[in-house]
């Protein structure tokens, strides 16, 4: 890891258990947990292999393998990515760094047709590193492929600043909503779910 993320350093002990109990919790009773995997599966064909950044404790990334998407997910904490292996067979969790995220290497050299980064973990991920976490996405996507990011907008990232870390990042901006089920985009809104797309050559 070249950084802590703020996951880390902003959460106190005992949070990823925390987070992995409440989204159990929720999946047994019943909550709608796949909002972002139904609007990334309308996006992409069918089949479409999918990197789950950020993956969390694997919900995003589970209910699109269960539409058929062929997906790898992969996250900073170590203990999400286990939870996400117990819970999630099928589907590829690995544990790393986004900002240096060299899959090849971990043996997925195949390029994706979307990624999705949902969560707010473009606000957990190291101070400074925001840039270079969209560049290593960008990296991973064939030619024309699409990337959906959502957070919120009161967690210290800009959208001004996201918008320009995406266009350095070779990324083309295309849509933004305010939430994943398409309300339309508002200046005040407290949550934005952006499109932004790989140019093909």
């Amino acid at each position: 890891m070249t950084n802590p993320t703020r996951w880390a350093t902003e959460t106190g002990p005992g949070h990823s258990q925390w987070y992995i109990d409440r989204f159990r919790k929720l999946a047994v009773e019943g909550a709608d947990l796949a909002g972002e995997a139904r609007l990334v599966d309308a996006m992409v064909a069918p089949g479409s292999r999918i990197l789950d950044a950020g993956c969390g404790t694997g919900r995003v990334g589970a209910a699109l393998a269960a539409r058929g998407h062929r997906v790898v997910g992969v996250d900073a904490d170590p203990a999400l990515v286990e939870a996400a292996r117990a819970d999630h067979p099928g589907p590829r969790w690995l544990v790393g760094d986004l900002a240096a995220l060299d899959l090849a290497a971990a043996g997925e050299p195949e390029p994706f047709d979307a990624a999705v980064v949902a969560g707010n973990v473009m606000a957990f991920v190291a101070p400074g590193t925001e840039r270079d976490v969209l560049a290593r996405i960008a990296a991973h996507l064939r030619p024309d492929g699409v990337v959906l990011v959502g957070f919120g907008t009161d967690r210290g990232y800009r959208l001004a600043d996201f918008d320009g870390d995406a266009v350095a990042a070779g990324l083309r901006p295309e849509h933004r909503f305010a939430t994943w089920d398409l309300r339309p985009w508002r200046d005040d809104a407290d949550f934005a779910v952006s499109v932004l797309r790989r140019p093909a050559p």
